[in-house]
């Protein structure tokens, strides 16, 4: 009988932790390696409102569970059919190193830490797992092995759900029935290679007429989609047309939008919202406060409320447009303001929600894809009886330092939940903010 390959050596960089709490449940049958530099750089992140405070404490304790007199000497099973995790005390530089590499940065003490273990461990892999795409660079100029945190990674993007077809060549007879109650059709007349998902959409067409439709998954046929208003903002594509549609239809409690700046996300979520608000106690938009520039909300001047201000101020441009579609006498624009001042319609931080109940609440995310996959779960846990949750965003404009467009939440919420009965989603490709707006999109 063969031997098994030796287990390799994980030594884990503090952002993978922040990253995801449960990340060394992750890694099989190989050992898990912290250096005593990852605990330090957490005990800053202990305090605080943030997912990475959170994701902090909760490493810590999972840490504290699994300790034992062995955690500094040999590590600590982490679980049955797991290997050993242990804290590696920081180590004077080694000589490959010391000449390159400062000695006051967090980061080069782990990576002294991975090369000692490297150079030491000569008949096992050791691995250094890192979302910095710098401290790989580092390594990589050492020639110490690397990776990033591909658990939660969406591998192919090319491939990721669109939430929408278009089929040609259907036969006049099929179509002619959606011009007939109970406009539907039954889903074999399609003779598709591909299954429909649920509340997937569908542009029929022929060479004399075209259809709009959705596949219903409680009625399993297909249904003709209608353009229809939200608040005053009317579809100007049929991407669009399927976004309302599937934002005020009640049988979805989970929607998502992806798409480039223009394509109307987060208007029509808004708008949608607004439409159905009756539906619901409350409308509550948020986003994530990722700063530009890499610089904290601290550096700005001011209380909490107007560090915020810029970060929140996309979502009350997008209502000032649906607001501006009524005469300042008219009741629905009045209605706006009354429901703003009533906490019926709230515009705030993601992390404002902590702790929140969120029950009957039409729940709007902007900015979806710079949240990682946990603060998507997070978010959406959250859901009480009657909430509905949308998240919007573009895949390919990520602000967050140690997100890609593998990696965020946006794109691992897409791939996920494709083919869930209470999902659906849509990606917005054709800009309709002006034209400028989306010569520049394309061009520059």
């Amino acid at each position: 009988m063969a031997n098994s390959k030796p287990k390799k050596i994980f030594v884990l960089d503090t952002n993978v932790i922040l990253h995801d709490s449960s990340c060394i449940y992750n890694f099989q049958e190989h050992d898990i390696v912290l250096p005593i530099t990852v605990l330090e750089e957490l005990d800053q992140f202990k305090i605080g409102n943030q997912t990475i405070n959170f994701q902090a404490r909760e490493f810590v304790r999972t840490l504290d569970s699994l300790s034992g007199a062995k955690l500094f000497d040999g590590g600590v099973k982490i679980g049955p059919r797991q290997g050993k995790i242990s804290i590696r005390l920081d180590r004077d530089f080694h000589p490959d190193l010391a000449l390159n590499f400062a000695k006051n940065l967090p980061d080069h003490h782990i990576l002294n830490i991975a090369y000692h273990l490297a150079m030491e461990t000569k008949d096992r892999q050791v691995i250094l797992v890192s979302k910095d795409v710098n401290l790989r660079m580092k390594a990589k100029a050492v020639r110490l092995q690397t990776e990033d945190y591909f658990t939660d990674h969406v591998k192919n993007i090319s491939e990721l759900y669109a939430g929408r077809r278009l089929i040609v060549n259907v036969p006049t007879k099929f179509l002619d029935q959606f011009f007939t109650p109970p406009y539907d059709n039954d889903i074999g007349e399609l003779n598709l290679a591909e299954m429909l998902k649920p509340w997937e959409y569908l542009i029929l067409r022929n060479e004399r007429v075209s259809v709009l439709a959705v596949y219903n998954p409680h009625t399993r046929k297909v249904h003709r989609v209608d353009k229809v208003t939200g608040y005053g903002i009317t579809p100007r594509n049929a991407e669009q047309i399927f976004a309302l549609d599937a934002l005020m239809n009640p049988d979805i409690k989970l929607v998502s939008l992806s798409g480039k700046a223009g394509t109307g996300k987060t208007l029509l979520a808004l708008a949608a919202a607004l439409e159905v608000r009756k539906n619901y106690n409350q409308v509550f938009m948020a986003r994530p406060v990722v700063p530009l520039s890499n610089k904290d909300i601290g550096f700005l001047p001011g209380d909490i409320e107007s560090k915020l201000d810029p970060y929140m101020q996309p979502l009350f441009d997008n209502l000032g447009v649906i607001r501006n579609q009524y005469p300042e006498s008219s009741p629905k624009y009045k209605r706006i303001s009354e429901l703003l001042e009533e906490d019926k319609l709230v515009i705030a931080p993601l992390t404002y929600i902590r702790g929140r109940s969120l029950v009957k609440v039409f729940f709007i995310v902007d900015e979806a894809q710079n949240l990682t996959p946990h603060e998507i779960k997070t978010i959406i846990t959250r859901a009480g009886d009657g909430t509905k949750m949308v998240f919007t965003g573009d895949i390919f404009q990520i602000d967050h330092p140690y997100l890609d467009i593998h990696s965020n939440g946006l794109c691992y919420l897409i791939d996920k939940m494709k083919g869930q009965n209470i999902y659906a989603h849509i990606n917005l490709e054709k800009g309709e903010r002006s034209e400028l707006a989306e010569l520049a999109s394309n061009l520059l």
